[in-house]
């Protein structure tokens, strides 16, 4: 879904919010407090946000209480129209950019894209674990150092912030930070028996030794980098193509990230590889949001 028709299906508040009431309620408003269905309308003067009155715990409410877009005090039509550019802008998009997008001031905008990431890393179709052929690799995310700060070293000797993803042959991925004292047979075996279906799946990695104990677990083959990229389908280049994408948002779009806030923008990256053939992409999205708690 993109932007115009984003301003054509909710030109105001008013439709945004019965599309919130929707697809949260189908239509029969319950109270999100005592979960009562004996609700009336609320006689407030505020037609911005048409609230409800429970007649069970007295309590007003609006269909944003206790949601991702509870307390903001941003219309509705913000919301969907920043959910439209981020999940359309491929290589992401700037907090600065999309504050310019939206007339809004920069500390708004931050507040409201981290939200939006927050429900793209607690998408809940990543809950379901990876199986068949599966590809697993690190990459290492950051810029080269100033200019008398020494050599710059490449590949796992690095820096850098470390990143290990897992990615389904045409189907999911996940990525996210790892300590790089995790980079060991030990804290990749765990994170991929984590998220892997091990009696279902086949490995495929590079000739990392921290791979070397998989056949333990599960079916493993691995491509020696050295002498050649793949081997029959023996490769690592499907994860590949998602280190690809995670890196150009951070060259062209985000230049940092800090430890405290890596995940949720690997995560942005990560859930639009998971929805790039997904034509609900956006519906879901907000359908999740409503389910999620601030």
């Amino acid at each position: 879904m993109n932007i115009v028709e984003i301003m054509n299906r909710w030109p105001n508040q008013e439709a945004a919010i019965s599309h919130l009431e929707r697809i949260r309620w189908g239509g029969d408003p319950v109270c999100p407090y005592c979960k009562s269905d004996k609700v009336c309308v609320h006689a407030s003067k505020d037609k911005a946000l048409p609230r409800w009155q429970c007649e069970s715990c007295h309590r007003a409410f609006s269909a944003t209480v206790g949601t991702i877009f509870h307390h903001t005090h941003l219309p509705l039509q913000t919301w969907f129209l920043a959910i439209a550019i981020m999940l359309n802008a491929k290589k992401n998009v700037s907090n600065l950019q999309l504050a310019r997008d939206l007339n809004l001031p920069y500390k708004t905008a931050w507040s409201l894209v981290l939200r939006i990431r927050t429900a793209m890393l607690t998408d809940p179709k990543q809950k379901r674990l990876f199986h068949g052929i599966v590809e697993m690799d690190e990459t290492y995310i950051g810029g080269k150092p100033r200019k008398g700060n020494g050599k710059h070293k490449r590949g796992r000797g690095t820096d850098k912030m470390a990143v290990v993803g897992i990615v389904e042959r045409n189907g999911r991925a996940r990525a996210e930070v790892f300590n790089k004292v995790a980079l060991s047979l030990k804290g990749l075996s765990t994170y991929y028996k984590t998220h892997v279906d091990s009696n279902s799946s086949i490995a495929m990695t590079d000739e990392y030794t921290g791979y070397d104990g998989f056949k333990k677990f599960t079916q493993h083959a691995a491509v020696n980098h050295q002498t050649a990229y793949a081997v029959g389908d023996v490769h690592t280049n499907t994860i590949e193509g998602l280190w690809a994408l995670l890196k150009r948002a951070w060259y062209g779009q985000h230049h940092h990230y800090s430890e405290k806030w890596a995940n949720h923008y690997i995560s942005e990256t990560a859930y639009k590889y998971n929805n790039r053939d997904n034509k609900n992409a956006f519906g879901e999205l907000v359908l999740h949001m409503v389910g999620v708690t601030a």
